[in-house]
């Protein structure tokens, strides 16, 4: 009796609590912005000082969007690009290190905000830490739509971090069929397109980094690059590792750099 009254009760219960309201995600960010959900995933923009309704908005792209990414110390550059006019906008893919799943949901991202939002067509891409494996791994895919990518100390290579054998769950692999297939997903092994759309590149990465070692990350990006005829710049400071240094998010030459090619082509 007890269980046919509960099943009676959740029959009833059960249709008004589908048409309550979901939560708007909740996010902190370095500057004031919109938080809202694309894909279901939450998704900040921080808006450039420019007019709301206009077209084709000049963007920055930055991953990671994690729960407490982007944080304060992006606050300065941040503020450089919103004055110039560019907004930043991101999405929360979790740890995805730019696995197909987490390629899709970029893909959901640029036709939320190229489509109804009025967002410029090609965005700058700019990827800090394991969000160079997000960024890059989406723009390999789609080198059409990216006018540039700017990099702080960014993965590039998969088995260099996080590994393969932890990457191989994102990509719904073990990590022995991620290994034999890595080079289809990984960043370092496909920038041919990039190349020859010569889109252009920059990147700042400290020469004692041991989390992601600059050799196997931004130094061999800049060989398999400069190789296939892309441009890129690479700056090294000496004695800097996968730290909080000022000069990483306070660097002029970067924000100039995408400054430069933000503007809508």
């Amino acid at each position: 009796m007890k269980r046919t009254i509960a099943i009676v009760l959740f029959a009833l219960l059960t249709p008004l609590l589908a048409d309550e309201p979901t939560a708007p995600p909740k996010k902190n960010l370095p500057l004031p912005g919109e938080v809202l959900l694309v894909a279901g995933r939450t998704t900040f923009i921080i808006p450039g000082k420019t007019d709301a309704a206009a077209r084709n908005k000049p963007w920055i792209w930055y991953a990671p969007t994690l729960p407490n990414l982007p944080g304060q110390e992006e606050r300065w550059m941040f503020e450089q690009f919103r004055d110039a006019g560019i907004a930043v906008i991101g999405m929360d893919v979790g740890e995805s290190y730019g696995s197909p799943a987490g390629r899709k949901l970029f893909t959901a991202l640029y036709e939320e905000v190229t489509g109804p939002r009025g967002y410029a067509p090609r965005p700058v891409l700019m990827g800090r830490s394991r969000g160079g494996l997000m960024t890059l791994a989406w723009a390999v895919e789609n080198p059409d739509k990216v006018a540039a990518f700017a990099g702080i100390y960014p993965v590039c290579d998969i088995a260099s971090y996080p590994g393969v054998e932890k990457a191989a769950g994102a990509f719904a692999m073990e990590p022995g069929e991620l290994r034999e297939h890595l080079n289809e997903h990984n960043p370092i092994a496909r920038l041919e397109g990039l190349a020859k759309g010569r889109v252009p590149l920059f990147v700042i990465h400290g020469d004692v980094d041991k989390t992601v070692p600059l050799d196997a990350n931004s130094g061999r990006l800049k060989e398999r690059y400069a190789e296939l005829g892309g441009p890129i710049t690479l700056i090294v400071p000496a004695g800097q590792g996968h730290n909080m240094w000022t000069g990483f998010f306070q660097c002029q030459a970067l924000v100039d750099f995408v400054k430069s090619h933000a503007a809508p082509k």
